[in-house]
């Protein structure tokens, strides 16, 4: 039987613990408004250099708009906003620290023939007309193991990639498998940081958590490989020639080596023994190093292009391959975009828009937009599903504004969480619908530091993927589904079944 309890509206009143004069929803509204136009303007005049720094003007921008009403309608002080630039910024100081050496693990990865070597032989084994399901399920099973969607893509997500253009798929189609499975891995492994966060925020217990949400998580995750199954049973494959032309490429400019699979093997060991993201990084940036050297020598002294001696060269073209921009010529012009890579360097376009990102967020924040906005979603919950709908919209909402998922997560766990349990739902309900809201979807958002991240690595725009993502986006769609049949939706205490369509609190 369906579940719909009616909400009293007075229980509905959520405390900030702030205490400070509100803005009007429609005056919090209007620099998200601004924020929008400007982008379609920047968008409009800088196509893919959008994010070159138009974008980042853009925010910065809105967050001096954000600031001005702010101070003009006196609900923030100058030092509130500093305050809070110092609280949002410090918080993706890891996630900078990571997105950095992601840069130098795809150039190192890249110019010592590591994943030349994943997409040489991947092109042999993997039948193309099961490419997309397959690289979707593969993505999925290493996220599961390591609980990062960031550390998958950055590693077999660019071999994938290079092995479906070379089937001749569009990047779209590869990048949305690629993102689909790691986010699905990404969010129900009990080693990502995301669904520890959700749960403890929520105060549920972790595998409590992750059961709760295959009941949204599963079907979604089905729907998305059947998609892509019947996607790539679709496709035209590509001529032999076309793949003998990218084998021969490979082969020409690099040594390809099973060899060389020695790299990823230690460094699914590192992720095996959990240890930190940045440390397993690091390391797999080192090893592959010392690869290029003793395997791709003549790479690393082209790279180097100088005459400082046998050893000061290939220092100096290991450092150049992990910092900088790197430029090989397979004789193929498809092949030759894809084995450029652009190092630590590459990286900072993205670093410069999430700090802006995060000004945006901030003077939001400090203006008391976040709070008048998330306070008008709460007001809108008036039975079970309107509940569930409104968390899920204050959970895209915040992945807008904030452009961080953590961030996103503790704010809309935290809003939410006293209101759950006034009403008398178990916290998994809040957990699982935080997690559906705002870590699957935070990739799909080009300002948000997810969307940023995988765009670059994979260097595909948001705007191409999005289409493609279908977990990504079916996770919400599921979640709001479940909430409206009423299935499994649990509540405090017992004797609670029969108080469906029953006014709670009167």
């Amino acid at each position: 039987m369906k579940e719909d309890y009616k909400v009293n509206p007075e229980l509905l009143h959520h405390e900030t613990g702030s205490g400070r004069k509100l803005l009007p929803v429609w005056v919090a509204f209007v620099p998200l408004v601004i924020l929008v136009g400007l982008l379609v303007f920047v968008i409009s005049a800088f196509g893919s250099d959008a994010l070159s720094g138009a974008s980042q003007i853009a925010l910065l921008t809105t967050s001096a708009f954000c600031v001005l009403i702010g101070l003009m309608l006196k609900t923030m002080h100058w030092s509130d906003f500093e305050q809070a630039v110092n609280e949002n910024v410090s918080g993706v100081a890891q996630a900078i620290l990571i997105l950095l050496l992601i840069g130098a693990v795809g150039g190192s990865w890249m110019v010592s023939g590591i994943v030349p070597t994943m997409i040489y032989y991947g092109m042999q084994l993997i039948d193309p007309q099961w490419f997309l399901v397959s690289s979707c399920a593969i993505c999925a099973f290493i996220s599961v193991m390591t609980g990062s969607s960031w550390t998958t893509i950055a590693t077999i997500g660019i071999a994938l990639m290079g092995i479906g253009k070379a089937q001749g798929f569009a990047e779209g189609w590869i990048a949305g498998a690629i993102i689909s499975g790691a986010y699905f891995g990404d969010k129900i492994s009990p080693m990502s940081e995301t669904t520890v966060l959700a749960a403890s925020t929520t105060r549920t217990p972790l595998f409590t958590h992750i059961r709760y949400m295959t009941y949204t998580t599963v079907p979604s995750f089905v729907i998305t490989l059947t998609v892509f199954a019947i996607a790539g049973l679709m496709h035209q494959e590509s001529s032999a020639q076309s793949m003998g032309e990218f084998t021969d490429g490979l082969q020409r400019v690099f040594v390809i080596s099973p060899w060389l699979m020695l790299v990823p093997l230690v460094t699914a060991l590192m992720i095996a023994r959990k240890l930190p993201a940045v440390v397993i990084l690091f390391v797999a940036t080192v090893l592959a190093s010392m690869a290029a050297i003793l395997v791709q020598t003549d790479l690393v002294d082209q790279i180097a292009a100088d005459d400082l001696g046998v050893w000061m060269n290939r220092f100096k073209g290991v450092m150049i391959l992990v910092y900088g921009s790197t430029s090989l010529d397979t004789g193929v012009p498809a092949l030759n975009e894809l084995v450029a890579t652009r190092g630590m360097s590459g990286m900072m376009s993205t670093v410069w828009l999430i700090f802006c990102a995060m000004i945006f967020g901030a003077s939001m924040s400090a203006a008391g937009m976040i709070e008048s906005i998330m306070r008008m979603f709460i007001r809108l919950a008036h039975n079970t599903f309107s509940l569930v709908a409104s968390t899920v919209g204050v959970g895209l909402f915040m992945n807008i504004v904030c452009a961080d998922q953590y961030l996103s997560l503790i704010l809309t766990g935290n809003m939410f969480r006293d209101t759950y349990k006034k009403l008398g739902f178990e916290s998994r309900l809040l957990s699982r619908t935080t997690e559906d809201a705002v870590t699957v979807t935070s990739v799909l958002i080009p300002w948000n530091s997810c969307g940023m991240t995988q765009s670059m690595v994979l260097g595909v725009s948001t705007l191409v993927y999005f289409p493609y993502c279908f977990f990504n986006y079916l996770s919400p769609v599921m979640t709001l589904i479940v909430a409206a049949l009423g299935f499994r939706i649990f509540r405090t205490g017992s004797g609670d079944a029969d108080k469906d369509n029953k006014t709670i609190g009167n």
